[in-house]
């Protein structure tokens, strides 16, 4: 089903078998709408916002001022102008009901709500301590939580349609900018700066520009955040220039140390003014409505030969035939797939993502019927270590109905894996080491492959679209 907008409605007269007037007062009036109609409707099917977003309340009012004036036009009970009044307030309220559609739906709600914890989280961390005077917290821990909440955006359902692609993607290079800004930062937190003053008398005022470019860093997260009311990218853009110049007009030759400094100090800047285009970033449909993005055809030609790939390996096992083993062809799509331009697109870096696990999916499967093929256990293997080879094989029978497995999370057959899948964890679970080293590397190892083999079925079908 398309979702890219609403259905096309005809022009009002095309469906006239013996065209009406069209010099009638009715007929033209409706003419004047229609063509206000087509103006309108390019706006609403990329608008990406919320029902209380200025521009929707102005589309909003303009579409419901038209139907208005469809309502009004005098047909003179005549069954012709009946017909092109009706068609030309089907097509208004198409509109409106796509404009409302998509600013309630359940996804565009869910981006919202993780928009918001981000901006909770950020405000938490960075943006108010910064402002009162203290010192932002940026550690390993806020990494993470704004690397999860990239995921979990990543994986908000679009169904196709453009305003809800296009909303999930501006949240993404938002959340995303502020996460190369606050990385940029806990490196620059790790060196040696600010140098002496006593040191050279331009060390003094490159201390300064250093002072105003942490403050600016926190105006720049709280910018890409919707946490500031009153600054703006301009603005901000403008307070960043004028320290390039300041710092460019310093005397610093014949000490390598200070220009140095001074062109880490410079690259900062730098870092910070690439994030300030983000205004218009989204409304460029090549940046998220991604089917013919090259990136994501690499992706998907890979995916296509790991599949080939994946059922000549599992129809040969199921043969007992472990002879056609292409581990070398499987890393060579690894080094592929690591050499795929992302642009820092996530929805493209999650499709790279998703795509390596498929690949190392087979080879962890490979891997594991080879060792157990090779196996020989000696006659004093501890019993514990002998229960978790048992485990993994039994594991390996499962992972090979995960790698055929081609349906949905509400059939019979993915809940009984699943089950199965956990009983296993189970099983590892139960198994006591008794104190041997071995079993204990061993049981880590196994719990591990199993989560792995949940995960990928997990993945497998959660639906997830670019």
């Amino acid at each position: 089903m398309d979702h890219g907008g609403p259905q096309q409605q005809q022009h009002p007269m095309e469906q006239q078998q013996q065209p009406y007037n069209p010099q009638h007062p009715a007929m033209m009036r409706l003419y004047e709408v229609q063509k206000e109609v087509a103006s309108l409707g390019p706006q609403v099917c990329t608008f990406s916002g919320l029902q209380n977003d200025r521009d929707y309340k102005r589309l909003e009012r303009e579409l419901t001022r038209l139907l208005l004036e469809v309502d009004q036009v005098d047909t003179e009970g005549k069954p012709e102008l009946q017909g092109a009044r009706k068609r030309a307030a089907q097509e208004v309220e198409g509109l409106l009901r796509y404009l409302e559609e998509n600013a309630t739906h359940p996804s565009r709600q869910a981006i919202e709500e993780l928009s918001n914890e981000a901006r909770q989280l950020v405000d938490e961390r960075v943006v108010a301590p910064q402002r009162a005077g203290g010192v932002a917290e940026i550690n390993d821990e806020l990494v993470d939580a704004l690397q999860e909440l990239v995921l979990r955006l990543t994986q908000v359902k679009t169904e196709g349609r453009v305003p809800l692609r296009k909303a999930r993607y501006r949240a993404l290079t938002r959340l995303c900018a502020v996460q190369d800004v606050l990385e940029g930062r806990t490196q620059q937190q790790t060196l040696s700066l600010p140098l002496s003053g006593d040191t050279h008398e331009a060390v003094h005022c490159i201390n300064q520009v250093m002072v105003k470019v942490s403050v600016a860093r926190s105006q720049l997260v709280a910018l890409l955040m919707g946490l500031s009311g009153r600054d703006s990218c301009a603005h901000l853009s403008r307070i960043l220039t004028e320290m390039q110049v300041e710092l460019d007009a310093l005397d610093v030759s014949g000490n390598a140390a200070i220009r140095n400094y001074r062109k880490q100090v410079v690259e900062e800047i730098n870092g910070l003014l690439k994030h300030l285009d983000l205004e218009g970033e989204g409304d460029d449909t090549r940046r998220y409505d991604l089917a013919q993005n090259n990136s994501i055809r690499e992706i998907e030609a890979v995916r296509a030969h790991v599949s080939h790939l994946r059922e000549g390996v599992l129809r040969h096992c199921a043969m007992g035939d472990l002879s056609f083993r292409p581990k070398a062809e499987l890393q060579s799509l690894l080094t592929h797939l690591d050499q795929v331009d992302t642009a820092k697109n996530p929805c493209i870096r999650e499709a790279r993502r998703r795509a390596v696990v498929e690949v190392q999916a087979v080879i962890t499967f490979l891997d594991l019927r080879e060792a157990l093929a090779r196996r020989q256990p000696g006659p004093n293997e501890h019993p514990s270590h002998r229960a978790v080879w048992m485990v993994l094989g039994s594991l390996s029978d499962l992972q090979a109905q995960v790698l055929g497995f081609d349906g949905k999370r509400v059939d019979k057959s993915y809940m009984i894996l699943e089950e199965l899948l956990t009983k296993q964890l189970l099983a590892l679970d139960a198994v006591d080491p008794q104190g041997d080293e071995t079993t204990k590397v061993a049981r880590k190892q196994a719990v591990k492959f199993a989560q792995n083999i949940l995960n990928y079925l997990d993945m497998k079908t959660d639906e997830w679209e670019y």
